[in-house]
């Protein structure tokens, strides 16, 4: 009986230890459980794996890639727009592929393998595909001549790699033998071994732990203690020399019918950017660009720099209507019109252009959008700037509906809003020529509705004004310069300040007529400045030089833009 208590005892406690033991590796798997990160399996059921600048986008891909036997990648066109070209365009009716980058535009076709690459022309292994009515473009071959990224295909692994030629990459040697962890933590998954000497792709720290990438594409964790000295390979590229602090620019406008103006001697303190008018488009052109800086373009060019200013030449449609019509809806036109303006800045070396198409079909809006498209990137591969002049988004067709503000504003460097002619030499009744509350409004608008980035817009400021004159119920308006006022106005005449408006106002009667004027001067000037300084905008522009009072003018602009 004692025995066999004896043994029912042992069998017992046998039973409470495999227990204990039981409990403790559930205790100790638990632990390991919470402790160690989630993995997930990469299972991609036979797709391509693609890496575009280290992110793992492929189930992202809206269509499978097309590998084909030379090795040669293919990436759809909706897959191209979504990761490389928001703006490609395809036409149906004859094939042909518009594309662009930062610093390319290309024409390639499904038709031949023929490329055209700003405007010189190449030959690719292969055109671009329709599938299953899908188009394909052949983007190994153009990864790097059309959209400046590398591209790497693995076929062992069936990976892509795609790297950004314009952004820093760094690479470093692993000291010894190591593992490739999921997440930065010891008891994480381990995805692969990495051998001493094999160079890996720094991407960021995290604590005691460095995230990589292994040459097959792999990307995560080893010690710090595990990875060499980094080496850059690669730095990141600024594409333009933007001008130090804020924009401090003035147009200097002259006609067609004289030489370019001589300011040799003349300095304005704190001025950066000068826009003289040298290009233009004439009537009936296909293309072709009005050359304005023949005759002493090239010595003021040389001033400005000896000045320290850059210049953006001015780039004028004349407010032609039905010949920016006809050259914004021919591709071959627009081609020309860019490849004349190129070829001028280049000619004159000046630092940028400044886009000041006026008065357009509202029907054309898409096709002015495509022309800058297909424009900037040409300018961004030369270094040069790209400045737009808008106006206000009102309602005015051919003055403002046709402009799609939010696009020009992501195409260009900047914009310019032309805050000036609210009430203009069309107007039916008196009116300021930019009300304080009006530009205020206006800038509202450019960051509300029209989602522009306050960075990207620089405020265009008049130093004019319209002298209005009332007779006979007939209502006319003349220009004054602001270095004109008291020209203009009688010796005996008192202007009040209109403190909604942020400029004074004078109105006095004179053979029988009635005249009125709203004044810009410096009082006028300072509170638009102090919009563009509340709104944090890029800077200030204003039209135009030699209306200003005198040459302290400048140091007072200076000066206020600096408070």
């Amino acid at each position: 009986m004692a025995k066999r208590m004896k043994e029912e005892n042992k069998g017992k406690g046998k039973i409470i230890l495999n227990c204990c033991i039981v409990i403790i590796f559930l205790a100790m798997l638990a632990i390991v459980f919470y402790l160690a990160p989630d993995y997930i399996v990469e299972d991609y059921e036979g797709k391509t794996k693609v890496l575009i600048n280290n992110n793992n986008v492929t189930v992202k891909m809206k269509k499978d890639v097309y590998v084909d036997d030379n090795n040669n990648v293919f990436f759809s066109l909706e897959d191209v727009k979504n990761y490389f070209d928001k703006y490609i365009e395809y036409n149906e009716e004859n094939g042909e592929i518009i594309t662009t980058s930062e610093i390319n535009i290309a024409k390639l076709s499904t038709e031949s393998n023929k490329i055209d690459i700003n405007g010189e022309e190449d030959t690719l292994n292969s055109s671009a595909l329709k599938m299953n009515d899908t188009i394909y473009l052949p983007f190994s071959e153009i990864s790097e001549k059309v959209y400046d990224v590398d591209l790497e295909y693995i076929k062992d692994t069936n990976t892509i790699i795609i790297d950004s030629l314009d952004r820093k990459q760094e690479v470093a040697n692993i000291k010894e033998e190591t593992n490739l962890k999921y997440k930065p933590q010891t008891l994480s998954r381990t995805l692969k071994k990495l051998e001493q000497d094999d160079q890996v792709v720094y991407l960021e720290d995290d604590e005691d732990w460095v995230e990589v990438r292994a040459k097959d594409g792999t990307i995560g964790y080893v010690r710090k203690e595990d990875i060499g000295e980094l080496e850059t390979v690669r730095e990141d590229r600024e594409y333009i020399t933007k001008v130090d602090g804020k924009v401090n620019l003035v147009w200097d406008y002259y006609s067609e019918y004289v030489d370019a103006p001589d300011r040799s001697g003349e300095n304005m303190d704190g001025v950066n950017v000068v826009s003289p008018s040298f290009f233009s488009l004439m009537r009936g052109s296909n293309g072709e660009i009005y050359d304005n800086a023949t005759d002493g373009g090239k010595e003021y060019v040389e001033w400005a720099h000896n000045n320290n200013y850059q210049v953006w030449a001015m780039f004028s449609n004349n407010s032609l209507i039905d010949t920016t019509s006809q050259i914004l809806n021919d591709y071959d036109k627009r081609e020309k019109m860019i490849e004349d303006l190129i070829n001028l800045i280049q000619e004159y070396n000046v630092d940028g252009v400044n886009v000041d198409f006026e008065n357009m079909n509202v029907e054309d809006k898409d096709l002015y959008s495509r022309f800058l498209i297909e424009l900037a990137p040409r300018l961004k591969k030369l270094g040069k700037t790209l400045s737009v002049d808008l106006t206000a988004p009102d309602g005015s067709e051919t003055w403002s509906l046709c402009f799609d503000r939010n696009t020009i504003a992501d195409l260009a460097d900047y914009i310019v809003f032309m805050a000036y002619d609210q009430y203009g030499n069309s107007s039916s009744k008196e009116g300021t020529t930019a009300g304080y509350n009006w530009v205020e409004a206006n800038i509202n608008k450019f960051l509300g509705q029209e989602d522009v980035d306050a960075d990207k817009i620089i405020l265009g400021i008049p130093l004019y004004m319209r002298l209005w004159k009332e007779e006979n119920g007939e209502i006319t308006s003349k220009v004054v310069n602001m270095a004109d006022i008291f020209k203009n106005i009688p010796e005996n005449q008192v202007a009040t300040w209109d403190d909604e408006l942020k400029q004074y106002y004078v109105e006095y009667e004179e053979d029988g007529a009635t005249y009125k004027m709203w004044l810009e001067n410096e009082r006028s000037v300072g509170e638009k400045i102090n919009l563009a300084k509340k709104y944090n905008l890029a800077g200030i522009a204003f039209w135009e030089k030699d209306r200003e009072t005198n040459d302290e003018f400048w140091t007072f602009v200076k000066d206020e833009l600096n408070k």
